[in-house]
């Protein structure tokens, strides 16, 4: 996959910025995505966010840190943190940032490695990819957990995307009871897969991603799937739209 973020992270990081980044789903249009934003400080940042860094505590893996913003907050607390990315120009970003520590690659192919806290922060759960693969990730994580670690993520409920009036009714969804999948009565979303799983491109100059699959869980599937995994689950804070903030823990049965 082409580096969109990390070049984009790099011409900022250098003053080279002369555009953002757009961003297009299967379900919307395009959107930007300012470079700034990814360069922000603890002000700037949501309240999800900042409650989120919050809780940290002891050595902490900050999956998907971009430029390194959520890392270089935790390292001023006194926080032992590693950043890590699967973009190589997010981190050269994060480093040339003062990041101490940062690692490159996939945190569902890492081993042999131990944490007191998982973040996993703007959409958390977008690196499952699909709600079939919500468990196997799950079960992954847990194994680079310190028995009493915690796992701060978020996401959003994309159910607000799908409200149509009945009228507006398309031959390629379903109507969805309040009693299936947990979605009000009168929404209509997609009858072929869950409707949080989008597919994701990014654009940045003249290069662009392959589409690439972003998982958005509300928080009932959620709460199924990590207690089936043998985790706690929590909400420790909700945004003001739809997005909310989780904490799982792994249950006493299964330390």
């Amino acid at each position: 996959m082409s580096d969109v973020l990390g070049q984009a992270l790099l011409d900022y990081q250098l003053g080279n910025y002369t555009e953002d980044i757009i961003t297009s789903t299967n379900i919307s249009e395009d959107d930007v995505l300012p470079l700034s934003y990814l360069f922000r400080d603890l002000e700037e940042m949501p309240t999800i966010e900042k409650a989120a860094l919050k809780k940290c505590n002891g050595k902490t893996l900050d999956v998907g840190c971009g430029a390194g913003s959520h890392s270089l907050i935790l390292q001023k607390r006194g926080l032992e943190v590693t950043a890590m990315d699967v973009s190589k120009g997010a981190c050269e970003v994060a480093k040339k940032r003062g990041v101490n520590e940062v690692l490159f690659g996939n945190v569902l192919e890492l081993k042999n490695a131990k944490f007191d806290t998982l973040l996993l922060l703007m959409n958390g759960t977008g690196i499952f990819g699909k709600l079939a693969h919500v468990s196997d990730a799950l079960m992954h994580l847990k194994t680079l957990l310190n028995k009493a670690g915690q796992i701060l993520i978020d996401s959003s409920d994309l159910i607000y995307m799908y409200e149509e009036d009945e009228t507006e009714q398309s031959e390629n969804v379903d109507n969805v009871s309040a009693n299936a999948n947990d979605t009000p009565k009168g929404v209509w979303v997609p009858g072929d897969h869950y409707y949080g799983e989008l597919t994701f491109t990014m654009k940045y100059k003249k290069i662009q991603t392959a589409p690439f699959s972003w998982l958005y869980l509300d928080e009932n599937l959620f709460e199924t799937a990590a207690i089936a995994n043998g985790f706690n689950f929590e909400i420790l804070e909700r945004g003001n739209h739809y997005d909310y903030l989780a904490r799982l823990t792994i249950a006493e049965s299964n330390l």
